[in-house]
């Protein structure tokens, strides 16, 4: 809801502003300067912007304040109007100031957000956008500031209480199964009744201890507090590995693992994280597959693309968007048979998300499916900076 807001009064400040300027600079020079309050005058909505809750902030071209609504002197903890001073002297917040840097080469909408330097962790949710006159001449920037605290401490919230409640399972679980396996090897006979009991209950008990696992995986992974020790890894190295581990549940169901990744092929990344995602899809194609599943990648202009293909019954269009998401299953009834836990796609997305990659599937019905994890060009700067951090 907040994101339609925001972009309704980007849009409707552009359109304005365009109109505005239409009439005013037809008969003035390009090179004239905005005078003090023009910006906001040709919007024609500043009465709406110093009613809204989002902190609103319009600069001029020089990257001097033209315009601040109260909610934005509120969220900042200004006593006075910041009018006609730069966005470092006003807030001294230096991702602010770098955005107004970057809209004047870039014409896109831009987002980040940031936490500002206070004891109360507040949060904050940045979108601009360049304005600029006909002849594409930059004129000025208009930001909207939404205060994301209370959504990041509720996520915080759930993220602390899922890992909590996960671990507190832990002892109970492997508690059960210590007895479960203790009464099984006492119970000689395979075919009698509490044999059969017992051995559901252990089923149950490792697809519950499966579950317990990937939802404290995916609770870390979505933290944000993940390291990564990123280094140069062979890409075909780590395949084989991974369909080494595999190679015993292959021969099972009969499929056949084909490594088929560039011998020299090299990718900067988490060599433990790389591989569980890889796992993860491999397992998947052997469960869900057809005969065969195979590893290959390719690179393209630096970018990466790792690919793990089945020849399997293949996945509906319609679902294909969703088959990422937490606990979302194609054939609920035939996963929960198989002892699938429903979260290992999210975890892979959530793997290659940390890369800054994408993770997306191809499939037609009847055809297998190829699911691609595309890793961008490496960065040395920015992959220590994330390391580190």
């Amino acid at each position: 809801m907040t994101g339609w807001i925001v972009a309704i009064l980007l849009l409707s400040g552009l359109i304005g502003l365009h109109l505005g300027w239409r009439r005013r600079y037809r008969s003035l020079e390009l090179a004239q300067t905005v005078k003090p309050a023009g910006l906001t005058d040709a919007l024609g909505v500043t009465a709406m912007f110093e009613n809204m809750a989002e902190g609103v902030l319009v600069t001029n071209q020089k990257g001097i304040i033209e315009f601040a609504n109260p909610s934005f002197c509120k969220l900042f903890e200004l006593a006075d109007d910041p009018k006609n001073r730069t966005v470092m002297e006003a807030i001294r917040i230096h991702e602010v100031y770098e955005l107004v840097n970057l809209l004047k080469q870039d014409n896109q909408v831009v987002q980040e957000e940031i936490m500002l330097p206070s004891l109360n962790q507040q949060f904050l949710q940045v979108n601009g956008v360049a304005i600029r006159d006909r002849n594409e001449k930059y004129r000025g920037a208009i930001f909207v500031f939404h205060d994301l605290t209370r959504l990041k401490r509720l996520e915080n919230l759930r993220q602390e209480f899922v890992a909590n409640v996960s671990h507190e399972l832990r002892t109970p679980l492997s508690i059960i199964k210590g007895y479960v396996e203790t009464l099984l090897d006492t119970e000689t006979d395979t075919e009698s009744l509490p044999h059969r009991f017992l051995k559901k209950i252990e089923n149950h008990s490792d697809r519950l201890t499966f579950l317990i696992e990937d939802i404290l995986t995916l609770s870390h992974l979505e933290s944000g507090d993940t390291g990564l020790d990123q280094r140069e890894v062979n890409v075909s190295q780590l395949a084989e590995g991974v369909l080494e581990g595999l190679h015993e549940m292959a021969d099972k169901k009969k499929v056949e693992l084909k490594n088929s990744v560039p011998v020299n092929l090299t990718l900067y990344a988490d060599s433990q994280r790389l591989f569980q995602a890889l796992n993860n899809l491999v397992e998947n194609g052997i469960k869900y597959g057809g005969a065969c599943v195979c590893v290959s990648a390719s690179q393209s202009d630096g970018e990466l693309d790792l690919c793990v293909e089945d020849d399997g019954p293949g996945i509906p269009a319609e679902v294909c968007d969703r088959i990422f998401e937490r606990f979302f299953r194609v054939d609920k009834a035939r996963s929960r048979e198989l002892g699938g836990t429903g979260l290992g796609l999210s975890i892979v997305k959530h793997i290659t998300q940390l890369h800054g990659g994408t993770a997306r599937v191809e499939s037609t019905l009847g055809q297998g499916a190829s699911f691609h994890l595309t890793f961008p060009p490496h960065k040395p700067e920015a992959a220590e900076s994330q390391t580190s951090g």
